[in-house]
């Protein structure tokens, strides 16, 4: 719903960040049923990247590999907010407002997936270990419902499937949460055939 000049959106799971551990966050929570939406500035250094040491992936160039990415989250639904920056985040007693170019968003949980770039978790108050934002293995933060993934929460380990097995982390602890068990996503090759058949149709 918008007033005035300012744009109020609704996401159960706002991400920050369209790099591995970003698109990797919106996917599992979105084909889970949840809302999700991505703000995405492009500064992924996927672009740079060509990956031979991807697991199940022989070889294959970056910027192609966030293409087949982005396209797999379009399908499961996520908001992708392509080129809006987002300004800002704070924590409240009705969740998260997410600042961006676009207005505000609300959001019951944030995944900050910005590479090494922290100044979104500084804002939000997110304790810091040295220069490197601070997180449980779920990849929760000091801040309750807000993650930390990938560059930002390491000194130098900063690679793709780091990058998103954390953002996988930080979406299957939402789900747990939101579902009030420990959260599995765990498909066979029936469900794959009956979601990929639906999604056809």
């Amino acid at each position: 719903m918008c007033c005035q000049a300012v744009c109020v959106t609704m996401s159960h799971v706002t991400i920050v960040g369209g790099g591995p551990a970003g698109l990797t966050a919106a996917l599992f929570t979105a084909k889970n049923g949840l809302d999700a939406t991505v703000f995405d500035t492009d500064g992924t250094w996927l672009h740079s990247a060509h990956l031979f040491n991807y697991p199940g992936i022989g070889s294959v160039d970056g910027t192609v590999f966030l293409d087949t990415l982005r396209d797999q989250v379009d399908d499961f639904g996520v908001e992708r907010e392509q080129g809006v920056e987002v300004t800002g985040v704070e924590d409240g007693d009705d969740g998260f407002t997410v600042a961006h170019d676009d207005g505000e968003t609300s959001a019951d949980y944030v995944v900050l997936a910005t590479g090494a770039n922290r100044d979104l978790a500084e804002g939000l108050g997110c304790a810091f270990d040295d220069d490197i934002v601070d997180v449980d293995v779920t990849m929760e933060t000091s801040v309750e419902d807000a993650y930390a993934t990938g560059a930002m929460v390491r000194a130098e380990e900063w690679q793709a499937v780091i990058s998103a097995g954390d953002g996988a982390a930080a979406a299957l602890n939402i789900l747990s949460k939101k579902k009030g068990e420990h959260f599995h996503d765990f498909d066979t090759p029936d469900d794959a055939a009956e979601l990929f058949g639906a999604m056809g149709e």
